[in-house]
């Protein structure tokens, strides 16, 4: 059956009757229409259909969405065509749409295009719900690859704001697809089909699909309850409860877990889900739209999305592993920005060292204890008066020299930047405004002329700050004016980069740090707490934002800004462009990162983000609170930012608020170690918490634990290589590696490194033991090398987790790289490798090692990297180099440790020649092959043989 056009006609047509037709994939005529002729007679409304006396829970879809907790009359409720019932379960709507409601029909024929179809659609006659309903809409269904669908619902006579994000595009139709797509004309629906299974992925014959101009409502019956994603939200489940919660998203200076509203939007703006189908395959949905929205997960299973404005812009990936649905999302969106090596080292910093003799004490106390650290910070509290781009003479006098002190010793410095700049200094004096207002780069207010000014962190000249004074009396008494650079403006870049490239001069910072760009502001909307009345600052439906208003903490909705960065383009209402100020934020921090260190891969972490920004930055989960709960929800958290295309992800190790203490701090730096963006972080005026803070002890606890961190960099890199070339994850849920095993779909509280380290830390106070979930596959301990039991499958066991001890195991069938570890990577770097290699069942590993030298840009694009792949059959460990640009050469291989070897080894050969016994050892108990000293240069492939024999010399019991 062709893709390019599917006639299933199964219409019976009389002069009285028309039925509906449903048309497998793409072609359609509808009875009632000419082609291309919407005067006809409209067809029986199905809406006016009275529904059953009583509808399931499950059914009902919400009607009066804006009445939050069934806040409405029942009158209110049927003047919109609705359904009025009450129900005793929670968060159940009370008003609902009645069976069929849908408020569009076909128009004519489904047009076959290049790249699809094209299908017109007519509003039918329904009660309005916010006004401004639009009644012509045009679908384009674009077959883009095999695994990848887009449709799209936009006006066609009236341009509306379309997110500006490149997502590749082809001319003509892809063929042998992943999906079906059918219609039903009447009302208006659509389903996407996988064809290998037939299961319906999407199916909106429910709910009100609605396209207004500040109302865009579409619901969707889903496959499966297992639903991931969804952000940036603090969730408490990695898979997602459908109980009718509704998740905001919109981004906003917002503490995790603080707020009185459970379902917050933080700071990312993510309408992505993925999917894992009963049937054991996986797909994902984006829906690429950048305005306030809400999204409601019910237990149909089915979802409605609800957006005030721009179009309504789907892109579905199919898989069909969870593996390829990220993949194909990043390819989509971008692929994974490749960090350099010594950002996977530790990291430190704090608000409010208030003194560069402190940050002196702080960098020296790790050295005492050799505690690995490769990075310090400085906050805000380094600059004066909190201005950007200047540092204090006073509290941090001989800063720059610090930092030039601080690279002869292995470590590297970054700087923060807050995209809010004073316009209270002297003309002449700063900078940042007057070379701001020259390229007249800030968002401006509704006329497009006056600079639009807010508060932020700068304070005025000559204020002495009473921090005892309630937060907002503070603001209006010591806060100076505050613009905001339109990153989007033509000339905004070269401002930007100017301005980094200039201080860099001063402060020779290794990357940077950008924060409040959600953007935050510290009064809600203009100085005076107020916006403008008018439909984008109080739109007619707001979503379920924390937040009372839109333009809470935040600026005015109706301030105007680029969306595209040409001159003479047209300008856009922030109101669209507000959650993508941090994706645009990100590139020309990025640009000017590099600028500052000419052939040098620099480093940019962002507190806001969008489908996209994982091209040019990482992200860590926000100012969190020293809690034990919210240690554990970031385990879901750094989950969640790998499917969003952002791999190099972490939280704030020990907790940004709150004073933690040393049992808390102790296992979160266990945890910490394991997440790839790995940086401890407190506020301002909360104890230290930095490692030697808690005694000897525990910085050599910490020391222990951040030297397996180190031991492993080598594999962390390759998986960060495979992430930016491929799309992979790096932090990976156990169902991604484990889809057939359902148990894996809802774990929350254990993760992966990519597919064969198993991280299960402890997560709760006072615990000496943890439970781990062991799919089936061969486990190993990583610290002995003992398997699991074999009766230990598909189990969930208890495991010993001391105080100093956090249990990780090697999944068999997988070769990890290793390095030696030092307390920085400067120094790890040149130390010796080693591999660990996990057998299989069928006594097989694999696994490989990327190489560069840690810092230029698009090494890999250059081919100026090395890679070696690894495999292991029976007793003959290989390697294969299949490219060396000399990165490595001088290098050597030292370690080798083999897991699981069934038999007693009796030899051990490298390239034919027999190893001398005293280089290698094998335990009978833990049947582990140890080979040590092997000083084996990296540039050549490793080859080492074993023989099975009677018992050895060398053997260990």
């Amino acid at each position: 059956m062709s893709n390019r056009k599917v006639i299933g006609i199964t219409a019976i047509v009389t002069a009285c009757v028309v039925t509906a037709i449903v048309v497998p994939i793409t072609y359609f005529s509808h009875p009632d229409y000419n082609s291309g002729d919407g005067d006809s007679t409209a067809p029986t409304d199905p809406a006016a259909t009275v529904p059953a006396p009583r509808t399931a829970d499950y059914d009902r879809f919400d009607c009066f969405p804006d009445g939050r907790y069934n806040e409405f009359s029942e009158e209110a409720c049927l003047a919109r065509g609705c359904v009025y019932e009450t129900s005793d379960t929670n968060k159940v709507p009370h008003c609902f749409y009645p069976a069929e409601y849908g408020a569009y029909r076909m128009v004519g024929e489904a047009q076959d295009m290049p790249w699809g179809h094209r299908i017109e659609l007519e509003r039918l006659e329904r009660p309005t719900m916010y006004g401004d309903d639009i009644s012509r809409v045009t679908l384009d269904i674009e077959y883009q690859t095999s695994s990848r669908l887009r449709f799209k619902f936009y006006d066609p006579s009236n341009a509306r704001f379309e997110v500006p994000l490149e997502i590749p595009k082809t001319e003509t139709m892809a063929t042998d697809t992943l999906y079906d797509v059918m219609f039903t004309s009447n009302p208006f629906s659509m389903k996407v089909i996988r064809k290998s299974t037939q299961v319906v992925l999407w199916d909106t014959s429910v709910g009100g699909f609605n396209f207004a101009d500040q109302f865009l409502q579409i619901s969707s019956r889903l496959p499966s309850s297992n639903i991931y994603g969804l952000g940036e939200t603090i969730h408490f489940n990695f898979r997602h409860e459908l109980d009718w919660t509704t998740w905001p998203i919109f981004t906003k200076d917002e503490f995790p877990g603080t707020s009185y509203y459970t379902e917050a939007n933080l700071y990312g703006h993510y309408p992505y889900y993925t999917c894992t189908e009963e049937e054991y395959m996986s797909h994902g949905v984006l829906l690429l739209n950048s305005n306030a929205m809400d999204v409601t997960l019910q237990p149909t299973p089915a979802i409605t999305y609800r957006t005030i404005g721009g179009v309504l812009d789907f892109y579905m990936f199919l898989g069909p592993t969870p593996e390829n649905v990220v993949q194909q999302y990043t390819a989509a969106v971008g692929r994974p920005y490749f960090p350099p090596y010594w950002s996977l080292g530790f990291q430190l910093c704090r608000w409010g060292y208030n003194s560069l003799e402190k940050v002196e004490e702080v960098v020296d106390s790790m050295e005492y204890y050799d505690v690995p650290q490769d990075i310090q910070y400085g906050d805000i509290d380094y600059m004066e008066r909190q201005l950007i781009m200047t540092y204090s003479t006073d509290r941090y006098d001989g800063l720059p020299e610090f930092v030039r002190d601080l690279k002869t010793r292995g470590k590297r410095y970054i700087i923060i930047v807050d995209p809010a700049i004073s316009k209270n200094e002297t003309r002449g004096e700063y900078p940042p405004y007057d070379n701001g207002t020259a390229y007249d780069v800030f968002i401006k207010e509704s006329d497009g002329v006056t600079e639009f000014e807010g508060k932020v962190w700068p304070y005025y000249k000559n204020v002495t700050v009473d921090g005892s004074l309630p937060w907002d009396d503070q603001v209006a008494l010591y806060n100076a004016h505050a613009v905001f650079p339109d990153f989007r403006h033509p000339k905004a870049e070269q401002f930007w980069v100017e301005l980094i490239t200039d201080f860099h001069k001063t402060i020779e910072f290794d990357g940077l740090w950008i924060d409040m760009n959600e953007p935050a502001n510290f009064v809600h909307g203009g100085l005076d707490g107020t916006c403008n009345d008018n439909n984008f600052n109080q739109p007619p439906y707001y979503p379920k934002l924390v937040s009372p208003y839109i333009y809470n903490k935040t600026l005015c909705m109706d301030t105007v800004q680029y969306r595209d960065p040409i001159e003479g383009s047209a300008m856009t209402q922030h109101y669209n462009m507000h959650s993508l100020f941090g994706w645009s934020s990100v590139p020309p921090t990025l640009t000017a990162a590099r600028a500052s260190n000419p052939g040098k891969r620099s480093f940019v972490i962002s507190r806001s983000s969008f489908p996209g920004s994982g091209t040019y930055t990482g992200h860590w989960l926000g100012d969190n609170d020293s809690k034990w709960s919210h240690m554990a929800d970031s385990v879901i958290g750094i989950m969640e930012f790998n499917l969003f295309g952002i791999p190099y992800i972490g939280a704030d190790i020990c907790g940004f608020f709150g004073d933690v203490d040393a049992e808390l701090c102790n296992r979160w730096m266990q945890l910490g170690a394991f997440y790839p963006f790995c940086r401890n972080h407190n506020g301002n005026g909360y104890q230290d918490q930095h490692p030697p803070e808690f005694g000897e002890e525990f910085a050599l606890n910490s020391r222990k634990y951040l030297h397996i961190r180190y031991t492993l960099l080598p594999y962390l890199y390759t998986l960060f290589h495979l992430a930016h070339s491929e799309g992979s994850t790096v932090v990976r849920p156990l169902m991604h590696e484990f889809v057939t095993d359902s148990v894996t779909w809802s774990i929350k509280t254990q993760f992966l490194w990519g597919p064969s380290l198993l991280i299960t830390p402890v997560l709760k106070q006072g615990a000496l033991v943890v439970d781990g979930y062991f799919p089936d596959a061969r486990w190993f301990d990583y610290y002995t090398g003992v398997e699991n039991p074999v009766s230990a499958r598909g189990k969930t066991i208890q495991l010993d987790a001391p105080y100093d001890y956090i249990p990780l195991h090697v999944r068999g069938g997988y070769i990890i790289p290793t390095q030696e570890p030092a307390n920085s990577t400067v120094y790890s770097r040149l130390l010796p490798f080693g591999l660990i290699v996990a057998l299989d069942d069928d006594s097989m590993a694999m696994g490989s090692l990327f190489w560069d030298d840690g810092e230029s840009i698009d090494t890999f694009e250059g081919g100026e990297y090395f890679l070696e792949e690894f495999t292991c059959k029976e007793n003959d460990l290989s390697g294969v180099i299949r490219q060396n640009h000399n990165e490595i050469n001088g290098l050597v291989m030292n370690t080798i440790k083999i897991y699981g070897v069934h038999n007693t080894v009796s030899t051990v050969y490298s390239y034919g020649v027999e190893l001398d016994q005293s280089k290698w050892t094998f335990n009978t108990v833990t049947k582990v092959l140890e080979i040590q000293d092997l000083n084996h240069p990296m540039e050549q492939q490793i080859k080492i043989t074993w023989e099975i024999g009677r018992a050895s010399c060398r053997e260990r019991v």
